[in-house]
């Protein structure tokens, strides 16, 4: 299995959708990190899970997402909060898995659990309650 400093070396890109964007309660996280940029992303589609959104490799009509340049260590910190496992990446809540966006490969987060009943957003931003 890949360390996160070589996962580096694949892409220093990570395309965020939920609580890590901007103004969202982790995106403290990311600091140290370079905001690229925004894109659509039409290959995943994204759920509300009501605190958080998880996201599928899934087809959709454009997800948005901000895009991060990161090092190994906030990619390392991200894999913690996301609870993605480098040895066995299906038992944790997120996997991750590069997707292509306007500004190259990124990493982007792929939840693991069942999403049936949880709505599903196609097109546009997860939006938090409240």
């Amino acid at each position: 299995m890949h360390s996160p400093a070589l996962a580096i070396t694949r892409t220093p890109l990570v395309a965020v959708y939920g609580t890590l964007k901007q103004g969202l309660r982790n995106h403290h996280w990311l600091e140290g990190a370079t905001f690229v940029g925004r894109d659509h992303l039409t290959t995943a589609t994204l759920y509300d899970l009501g605190r958080f959104p998880g996201a599928k490799a899934e087809p959709s009509r454009g997800v948005e997402v901000e895009v991060y340049r990161v090092d190994a260590q906030i990619l390392a910190d991200l894999d913690r909060l996301e609870d993605y496992r480098v040895r066995a990446p299906a038992s944790g809540m997120y996997d991750r898995a590069i997707h292509d966006t306007a500004f190259g490969p990124a990493w982007l987060y792929l939840y693991n659990p069942d999403v049936t009943g949880h709505p599903a957003i196609h097109e546009g931003a997860w939006q938090p309650a409240g």
